[in-house]
């Protein structure tokens, strides 16, 4: 077997192909999540704990006085919490749209409640004569 048809067996397979599926569809999903949280989520806590903005929140650490967070990048080491805590908010939020989505697939594969075993059904004919014998004998 050669080695072109040895990888087209394997990347053929269903798994090979549904994780690239989902590698692709989770790379977009992450796009989406990233725009909502930084375009949408941290403007809206920045403006209820007073109108901060959590992207410039740094500590410069080579002495900058820098009053972004690119400018103190480019001057030198900064400790970006604030980019922190709006990844990690991102995380939060995609770890719970991903424990929806994985209930969700769980509750749909469960199966059916088993249906009720149906009643036995009636004996055949020469079981039944076979009985009657027996039971005769018995007397």
């Amino acid at each position: 077997m050669g080695f072109a048809t040895e990888f087209k067996e394997f990347a053929m397979k269903g798994n090979v192909v549904d994780l690239a599926v989902g590698v692709i569809i989770g790379g977009a999903f992450g796009k989406i999540v990233d725009s909502v949280v930084g375009d949408l989520i941290m403007p809206v806590v920045g403006k209820v704990l007073g109108g901060l903005d959590f992207s410039n929140y740094f500590i410069a650490l080579s002495g900058q006085t820098a009053t972004n967070l690119a400018d103190a990048k480019k001057a030198g080491a900064v400790f970006a919490y604030g980019s922190f805590i709006t990844v990690a908010i991102n995380f939060v939020i995609l770890a719970f749209i991903i424990f929806l989505m994985v209930k969700q697939i769980n509750r749909l594969k469960r199966e059916a409640p088993a249906a009720p075993p149906a009643p036995p059904a009636a004996p055949p004919e020469d079981v039944m004569l076979l009985r009657e014998i027996r039971d005769a004998l018995k007397k």
